[in-house]
């Protein structure tokens, strides 16, 4: 089992940034893909970024591309989320996942889950 615990969520103005963590535990996640998602109220769960087991393969939404960038630091267990130019659209409650498919932007490829850290950017 891996246990998933997201941190570093809150509110910034448009154009701010924010780094998300997710800390993981219960075994190493150095052979898991790692990844993100997002919900928005009212609106469907939808996918950000995924990462390979070793950083070399990244993978982003078309709508987060080019503002932020995932990371892992397998020696410390944590992925990473930095979000720059931060738009009011991309207030969700943000997820960290885990699985051994693949770098993928399904929801079913991702085995373990987050309980999820809010981001509310305000205009």
């Amino acid at each position: 089992q891996v246990q998933l615990v997201e941190s570093g969520g809150g509110v910034v103005q448009a154009g701010g940034s924010l780094r998300l963590s997710c800390a993981a535990s219960g075994r190493s996640i150095s052979t898991y893909i790692m990844g993100w998602f997002r919900q928005a109220p009212g609106k469907e769960r939808e996918f950000v970024a995924a990462i390979s087991w070793s950083g070399g393969t990244t993978n982003y939404a078309g709508s987060v591309k080019g503002r932020f960038t995932i990371s892992r630091d397998n020696a410390k267990n944590a992925v990473y989320l930095q979000m720059n130019s931060l738009k009011p659209e991309d207030t969700a409650v943000y997820c960290c996942v885990a699985g051994r498919v693949a770098v993928s932007p399904r929801p079913s490829d991702y085995d373990y889950w987050g309980q999820g850290t809010q981001v509310t950017v305000s205009s």
